[in-house]
C-alpha cells in the first residue's frame, strides 16, 4: 500500500475528530469535511468543500457520523458521495447505523467499482486518543488488508467479522449490552445509595464478584465521586443504538425482553432533560424518581441533591411531577456530518 495514499475523514466530532488527529499524527494525508465550521476549523485536517471533494481527491473514505440517516444524507444527498466515488475507492464507515441500510450502500458503491467497510468502533473518546480503539469490520477482506495500515494509526484490535453489514450488526450487539450494563448498574447504585451502602466499598465488592461489568469497572468509580465522564456517548444516542437492536431482533425474529426496559430507561433520562448529556447521567434520572438520590456524598453524608443540573421533581396540585431540565426533548445532533458516532 502506498505511503502516498489520500485519506479524509468525514464528520469530525467527538470520535471522528480525535481519529482524524491520530490519521495526521501517523504521517496520513488526510482531508476533512463537517458541516460545523467550528469542528472543521478545530480539526488538524486539510477542509474540503463537500463529499463530493473528497471523492475527488481521496483513496480511502472514513465516516463518522450518529446514524443511517447523516450517512445516506452523506452519500445521497447534493454534492453527495455516491455519485463521485470511484473504481478502487474504499469508504470505512465508523458509524452506529441500520446493517440494512449498509447493506444498499455497499451494493451502490459496488456497483461504481467502489467498496464499503462497516467499521463498528469501541473504545470511547479515550481509547480513540491513544489509539487503541477496538474495530469489528463487515465487508471485503482484501478490501480490509489494504486499509489495515491506515487503520493501525488508531485501532489496536481489528476483528473481521464476515460480509456486508457484520460489522454493524456486531456493534448493535455490543451497544445493547453496554446500556443494559449501564441501566442496571444505575438502577443498583441508587438503592445501594438509598439502604445506606458505602458505594466505594460495594464497588469493590461487585468488581471482585459475579455482577461485575464494564459500568462497574470503568464508570461508577468515576460516578460516585461526581465525575461523569462528560463528552462521551449521550443518552440520545445510546437510545437511539437500543432502537437499532430492537429493530434487529424483530428482523431476526428473536424476542427481545430485556429490550423495551432498558430503552425506557433512557428515554426517562431524555425526559428528564438528560438527553443530550453522556448517557451515564441515566442514575440520576433513576434518582431523580427514587426521591431526588445523588450518589455523591456531602461532608454530612447525606444524598446530593444537585439542582444545578437536569431535572428535579416538583409538586403541583395534581401530585408529583417531573420538571423538565433545558435540554429535555433534544434530539441528537443530525446535522449530516456535523455530528458524530462515538
Amino acid at each position: 500500500m502506498s505511503e502516498n495514499l489520500n485519506i479524509a475523514m468525514i464528520g469530525l466530532g467527538n470520535m471522528g475528530g480525535r481519529i482524524a488527529a491520530r490519521l495526521v499524527s501517523a504521517g496520513w494525508a488526510t482531508m476533512g469535511f463537517d458541516l460545523s465550521q467550528e469542528r472543521l476549523r478545530a480539526a488538524p485536517v486539510q477542509p474540503a468543500d463537500s463529499p463530493a471533494q473528497i471523492a475527488e481527491r481521496c483513496d480511502v473514505v472514513f465516516l463518522s457520523l450518529p446514524d443511517s440517516t447523516a450517512v445516506e444524507s452523506v452519500l445521497y444527498g447534493p454534492g453527495g458521495l455516491a455519485a463521485a466515488c470511484r473504481a478502487g475507492q474504499i469508504v470505512v464507515d465508523l458509524s452506529t447505523a441500520d446493517p440494512d441500510s449498509t447493506r444498499r450502500i455497499h451494493a451502490d458503491l459496488a456497483a461504481r467499482g467502489a467498496q464499503l467497510l462497516d467499521a463498528g468502533i469501541s473504545g470511547g473518546a479515550p481509547a480513540a486518543e491513544k489509539g487503541t480503539l477496538t474495530l469489528m469490520v463487515g465487508g471485503d477482506e482484501q478490501a480490509l488488508s489494504t486499509v489495515r495500515p491506515v487503520l493501525d494509526a488508531f485501532a489496536e484490535r481489528v476483528f473481521h467479522m464476515g460480509g456486508p453489514g457484520l460489522g454493524h450488526v456486531t456493534k448493535i450487539l455490543n451497544n445493547f449490552l453496554n446500556g443494559i450494563s449501564l441501566a442496571a448498574t444505575a438502577e443498583v447504585m441508587v438503592a445501594a445509595r438509598k439502604a445506606g451502602l458505602d458505594l466505594h466499598r460495594f464497588l469493590d465488592v461487585l468488581n471482585t464478584s459475579s455482577g461485575v461489568n464494564f459500568a462497574t469497572l470503568n464508570r461508577f468509580p468515576k460516578i460516585v465521586d461526581g465525575d461523569y465522564m462528560e463528552g462521551g456517548l449521550s443518552g440520545n444516542l445510546m437510545a437511539k443504538d437500543i432502537q437499532l437492536y430492537l429493530h434487529l431482533t424483530r428482523s431476526l425474529q428473536v424476542t427481545s425482553l430485556a429490550g423495551p426496559p432498558c430503552l425506557g430507561a433512557f428515554h426517562l433520562a431524555a425526559a428528564l432533560g438528560y438527553g443530550d448529556q453522556i448517557s451515564n447521567r441515566v442514575v440520576d434520572a433513576i434518582g431523580d424518581i427514587s426521591g431526588g438520590v445523588r450518589l455523591q456524598e456531602d461532608s454530612g453524608g447525606v444524598p446530593l441533591q444537585d439542582d444545578s443540573r437536569g431535572a428535579r421533581l416538583q409538586e403541583d396540585s395534581g401530585g408529583v411531577r417531573p420538571q423538565q431540565g433545558p435540554h429535555a426533548g433534544a434530539a441528537d445532533d443530525r446535522a449530516g456530518s456535523g455530528a458524530e458516532a462515538r
